[in-house]
């Protein structure tokens, strides 16, 4: 499932300046995905407050920003649910730097851990595989952006990007709910 161009970063960067605010688009979406993977309901609107908390000080946004981002939320949580739709973190195109691609993703996964911490009380119980990969994202997050443009870099990008990818997934296994996007409550599930 290719990404709609409307959730592409460049759209979300100027629906960003436009309202003023000053997150980068991949720290919209790394607590978004952190909400995501935390737990939080994924009916409803429950899940504004907390990004709004993060993103504008728990303001309001404009019409335009706030479909933008509704439209992202429903596209992650589609995302996460089914490993066909192929989940991936919102970062810059390949064609970008790779210094602005790791960047990027250690933006993207300080916000996605923020937003895991916020709507998570209990990341210290859970499992010791999932505490590991947070641990493990804790140190991605602070990765240094002072890296070379050559072949070996770029490999090393992509393992972390794959490692943060799966990581997410494995987030969403253990705090996500435990129906599948859109059924209701009651369906009983046959096997």
């Amino acid at each position: 499932m290719a990404t709609p161009p409307s959730l592409r970063i460049d759209s979300l960067k100027l629906a960003l300046d436009a309202a003023e605010i000053g997150q980068h688009p991949v720290e919209v979406h790394g607590a978004l995905v952190g909400l995501i993977c935390g737990g939080v309901a994924q009916t409803g609107d429950t899940w504004i407050k907390p990004l709004f908390d993060l993103m504008n000080d728990g303001q309001p946004l404009p019409a335009q920003l706030h479909q933008l981002v509704c439209d992202l939320f429903n596209d992650s949580v589609a995302r996460l649910v089914d490993f066909e739709f192929g989940f991936m973190p919102l970062l810059p195109e390949e064609e970008e730097p790779l210094s602005q691609r790791v960047e990027a993703l250690s933006l993207w996964t300080q916000s996605f851990l923020t937003g895991m911490a916020i709507i998570q009380p209990k990341l210290n119980q859970a499992s010791a595989e999932v505490r590991e990969v947070i641990k493990d994202l804790a140190e991605i997050a602070q990765v240094e952006f002072d890296v070379a443009d050559d072949e070996e870099s770029e490999a090393a990008y992509t393992e972390l990007l794959e490692f943060v990818r799966i990581a997410a997934i494995m987030c969403y296994s253990e705090f996500g709910p435990e129906i599948p996007h859109g059924e209701p409550d009651d369906t009983a599930v046959v096997h």
